[in-house]
């Protein structure tokens, strides 16, 4: 699949934050890798639950994607938002199959104060999405 087809999709995710959306375009064997989590989220259920949360934290009014870089089905896409007066920059690498599935996403955040935020925040969301 090309990487147009699949970044057009990742993007209608991102502007619908929709579970069922982001569920058909992951890979069930899908891994997370997180900025603050030491070991890479194996599995689409985790890894939804990771990007769910983080469609929740960042991607918030000021939210712009500011360039892409692309390999075989691959891409790095950089990002800036504001959190709490913080501007956070970061990218987005992602790697799919030929079927046009996510395998892999990373998430590296820059700067320290940023990823402390983030972090922050992520881990309540996370907490308010685990099952009581």
């Amino acid at each position: 699949m090309a990487n147009d087809d699949v970044l057009a999709q990742w993007h209608r995710v991102i502007e619908t934050r929709d579970a069922a959306l982001l569920n058909d375009l992951l890979d069930p064997d899908a891994v997370f890798e997180s900025p603050v989590v030491h070991t890479p989220q194996v599995g689409r259920a985790i890894t939804a639950k990771y990007l769910l949360s983080a469609f929740q934290v960042l991607n918030n009014e000021t939210f712009e994607y500011l360039g892409r870089w692309d390999g075989e089905r691959s891409a790095v896409l950089e990002f800036a938002t504001v959190i709490d007066g913080i501007r956070i920059n970061g990218v987005d690498m992602i790697w799919w199959n030929e079927a046009g599935r996510i395998t892999r996403f990373k998430v590296m955040i820059r700067p320290l104060k940023a990823i402390n935020l983030v972090h922050q925040k992520m881990g309540e969301m996370l907490m308010a999405l685990a099952p009581t």
